[in-house]
């Protein structure tokens, strides 16, 4: 396992990273990614599941654009909203380091456990 660096030139800033899991830590833009992961869709088209208004599905998408995970196209009157998959692989890059981690931990915790429980065995 690679050694932890906070300044590592492969990783996203933590700016980029605040913003991504910033963005992330609600509910309705966390739906609207996974509605936007089956493709393309308008303001109108992600309204529709909620129970709100378009200005207020409006301030989560530009809450999602402004961490870069979704971003704007124009096909002629509509403007329809896209996921970007960059910020998202890039905080799975960073998660992936403490889950590795994490498991190196518990691998040393498992075989301290199995030395211990042979040591009683008779």
């Amino acid at each position: 396992m690679q050694p932890f660096s906070y300044a590592s030139s492969n990783q996203p800033s933590s700016a980029q990273l605040d913003a991504t899991f910033g963005a992330l830590a609600d509910p309705t833009r966390r739906a609207i990614l996974a509605r936007l992961a089956t493709g393309p869709a308008s303001v109108s088209e992600l309204t529709a599941p909620f129970q709100m208004t378009q200005p207020a599905i409006s301030k989560h998408l530009r809450v999602l654009e402004k961490a870069g995970l979704i971003s704007r196209s124009q096909d002629a009157q509509r403007r329809p909203r896209t996921i970007e998959a960059q910020p998202l692989a890039q905080a799975n890059e960073w998660l992936e380091r403490y889950r590795e981690l994490w498991e190196a931990r518990y691998q040393q915790l498992d075989s301290l456990l199995d030395e211990m429980k042979s040591m009683r065995t008779p």
